[in-house]
């Protein structure tokens, strides 16, 4: 439960909740705008577990690791030099 309620804590007001709810007010449609985030949550989920379970026959857990963490430094290293 401690988990979940930092988790939880730590997702509030993110960008996509921010977005949901100014679709909601926008479009004074929330249970269109709530099935429209829900699906497309479970979408790129979907894909992410697709395309993971695809590579992880592919290719070789280790490599996997390292690439992971180079393309996790990359993206880091990018997104400091843009401020």
């Amino acid at each position: 439960m401690t988990a979940f309620s930092l988790i939880a804590l730590a997702e509030l007001g993110d960008k996509t909740e921010l977005a949901v709810i100014a679709l909601s007010a926008q479009y004074h449609a929330p249970i269109m705008v709530f099935l429209g985030a829900v699906l497309g949550l479970g979408l790129v989920s979907a894909l992410g577990v697709a395309i993971g379970g695809k590579l992880q026959t592919m290719v070789p857990m280790d490599k996997l690791r390292i690439g992971s963490g180079i393309l996790f430094l990359v993206f880091g290293v990018l997104f400091l030099l843009r401020g």
